[in-house]
């Protein structure tokens, strides 16, 4: 038995539905997912996912159930929305309404199950690039915060999937004058001594606990590997191999990160940079075509939007919005 009927339990982990069993698609079987969350997998392969309560939430599974996102407009997506750290696709509604597109909810965040190991921006940038296949290539890629790490890391190494990138308040370099964080000297101690023996697994937690940040507190298990991987990650070798088109917006009062950080990004991406290997043929004497790569200029421009913070996304969807349009055009 399962909770939402009579079942039958099947070697994949889901549930082929009997009589009396939860009310979907004829063939349809339904699963437990981590979180307690549970699925509804249909005869075709797509996934539903179901509330606590049985009702059908507005996501579908993509990428063997890796990433679970939202789908908006009528059309196949042409963009693509990855949201900051600790949050979820939800963030990009006020953008999106009414556009083809899709927002994701990354690995560990929302719906979707997290990596089985920490893993950085690279690891990410990964999953995304499956997604983008799955759904059709290229996209336009939307990313606030984290999610822009991810999108920054996929258009240096997957050129070809992506059309243009839209980078929401990302830390794509190291504020100035602000070093590569380091663990307090008391934390470094303690973790020592625990691995030693000296010091116990439940002192060490109340040293992070105490001495981490916020989003290292609210983190657990493999996120907080995630996090430690990812924040010190700079991006200045992928800013120099972008082609496609960037547009940068960042709320004025970013404290997080600051917009000095926009406008070093912006110098870096206006410097011409080969073009990619597959967009120039030329005939070289004596060698055929190929050989020669001319050089290319980024299409760049950046929003700062006077009086907010770093949840811009939030504060003026507009302006993000205005941004992702002029690259769908």
């Amino acid at each position: 038995m399962c909770s939402f009927g009579t079942c039958v339990l099947l070697s994949d982990g889901f549930c082929s539905l009997g009589a009396g069993g939860h009310s979907t698609a004829p063939g349809a079987r339904i699963g437990n997912l981590a979180g307690g969350r549970w699925a509804v997998l249909k005869p075709d392969g797509a996934r539903i996912l179901l509330d606590r309560e049985g009702r059908a939430l507005a996501l579908r599974s993509y990428v063997d159930g890796r990433l679970f996102g939202e789908r908006w407009g009528s059309g196949a997506p042409r963009a693509v929305a990855l949201h900051g750290w600790g949050r979820d696709r939800s963030d990009f509604a006020g953008v999106l309404e009414g556009l083809d597109a899709l927002s994701v909810d990354l690995p560990g965040f929302g719906a979707s199950p997290p990596p089985a190991q920490a893993a950085g921006a690279a690891w990410y940038a990964r999953a995304a690039a499956a997604l983008v296949e799955e759904i059709g290539a290229p996209q336009v890629v939307a990313g606030h915060s984290f999610g822009g790490r991810a999108a920054v890391v996929l258009a240096a190494q997957r050129p070809e999937l992506v059309a243009g990138l839209v980078l929401v308040g990302t830390p794509l370099l190291r504020p100035p004058g602000r070093p590569a964080r380091k663990p307090p000297l008391v934390y470094r101690l303690a973790k020592w001594g625990n691995k030693i023996g000296a010091v116990s697994s439940g002192r060490l937690e109340r040293e992070r606990q105490r001495r981490g940040s916020a989003d290292y507190r609210a983190a657990s298990g493999v996120m907080r590997g995630v996090l430690v991987e990812a924040v010190n990650e700079t991006y200045e070798d992928h800013l120099a191999r972008l082609v496609c088109p960037v547009r940068l917006v960042w709320g004025s009062g970013d404290r997080e990160v600051p917009l000095e950080v926009a406008f070093r990004a912006a110098e870096l991406l206006a410097e011409p940079r080969p073009a990619p290997p597959s967009s120039i043929e030329v005939e070289v004497e004596g060698e055929g075509k190929g050989g020669v790569r001319g050089m290319v200029d980024v299409d760049v421009e950046l929003d700062a939007v006077e009086g907010c913070g770093h949840m811009v996304l939030l504060e003026a969807p507009d302006r993000v919005r205005t941004a992702l349009e002029g690259l769908l055009r």
